[in-house]
């Protein structure tokens, strides 16, 4: 059976506005833990527009924000020093963005259900695990694409926006996909040679299939924030649902229940020894969560009501604590989030 999955670095545009808005978090969780907080982010070119809603004792300036917009990207690593490298017409650096924060508070409407400890909206999210341990319960083609990724964008001497796509047939890698911005021809068989390491010989490695790929980031690509669910959870393998788990605090169904999912998947992938397969179910302002866990052939495993608060899910996966940033670095599940608590079961 041939499979595929793909996987993009922090340096794609569209991660880029994720880590932001996640970073931003974590600076509103540092000062108050019961921050509630939904804010989007979209960039192009040099300019970032914040826009949500924001209920917290924590109070930030538009100026406070620019400079965590600042950090952030800096942090992805596009600073002075490589927009300098690539051109201003190339890339993008932290310093030199132009921020344009609207943000407003959460609707008292939506905060009724959420202040009774019940779900901040209705919602369906699906979880997915591996039978085996080999990467930490994740498909096999989406973990290569990811470590591929993660390789170039750490050793690669390339561009920071990165994409790579893995194809599979049963167990065998038979293709690589990688796009990687490139100045220079030694970079691009560096860029090899880092894939070759993951691929047997006979795979065909596929670098910038047009042939160039030098302007990169937000001056290439608009970015928006939750634009790559499926890299950020199962790639080919599973059904995502909800919406973005990133821009969202622990009150949030779309994080805290897609968390629970893959919680829920792992326990059954290991107890039954089969690909466990989640799905669940939430009302607004109630704790009733209906869920179904299933194999690959549709046989149910288990199905039910489970009554679960959001406080419950924020203590047990430690949402009150500034790791929202991390979360978003490199996807939500498996080897790379091994630390969370629901990578533990």
């Amino acid at each position: 059976m041939i499979k595929f999955s793909e996987y993009v670095s922090l340096g794609h545009p569209d991660k880029t506005a994720d880590y932001i808005s996640q970073y931003i978090l974590d600076r509103y969780i540092e000062n108050d833990p019961a921050a509630r907080y939904a804010v989007e982010v979209q960039i192009k070119d040099h300019y970032v527009t914040l826009a949500g809603e924001v209920t917290s004792k924590q109070k930030f300036t538009d100026k406070q924000l620019t400079e965590f917009v600042h950090e952030a990207v800096n942090r992805i690593g596009y600073t002075a020093e490589y927009q300098s490298r690539w051109g201003v017409n190339n890339t993008i650096a932290g310093k030199y963005l132009i921020v344009v924060p609207r943000i407003g508070q959460q609707s008292g409407d939506i905060a009724r259900g959420v202040e009774d400890d019940g779900w901040g909206d209705q919602g369906i999210f699906f979880g997915y695990a591996a039978p085996d341990g080999t990467y930490e319960y994740m498909p096999a083609d989406y973990a290569l694409a990811r470590r591929i990724c993660k390789a170039l964008f750490e050793n690669g001497g390339g561009g920071l926006d990165i994409k790579t796509q893995v194809v599979m047939d049963g167990d065998k890698v038979k293709k690589v996909i990688a796009a990687v911005p490139i100045l220079r021809a030694d970079t691009k068989v560096q860029a090899y040679n880092i894939i070759s390491k993951y691929v047997p010989g006979d795979a065909e490695i596929i670098i910038n299939g047009t042939g160039q790929y030098i302007r990169h980031s937000t001056v290439a690509d608009c970015g928006t924030t939750g634009r790559k669910l499926v890299v950020d959870f199962y790639g080919g393998a599973s059904r995502v649902g909800g919406g973005a788990p990133w821009t969202k605090d622990g009150s949030k169904a779309d994080l805290t229940l897609n968390l629970y999912a893959r919680y829920l998947a792992r326990i059954a992938a290991k107890k039954y020894n089969t690909e466990a397969y989640v799905s669940l179910a939430c009302c607004i302002g109630k704790a009733d969560v209906d869920f179904s866990i299933c194999d690959a052939q549709g046989n149910i495993l288990d199905e039910g009501v489970n009554v679960i608060h959001p406080s419950e899910l924020i203590k047990r996966f430690n949402l009150d604590t500034p790791i929202y940033a991390s979360m978003c670095e490199w996807g939500l599940f498996g080897e790379y989030q091994k630390d969370k608590a629901w990578e533990q079961e």
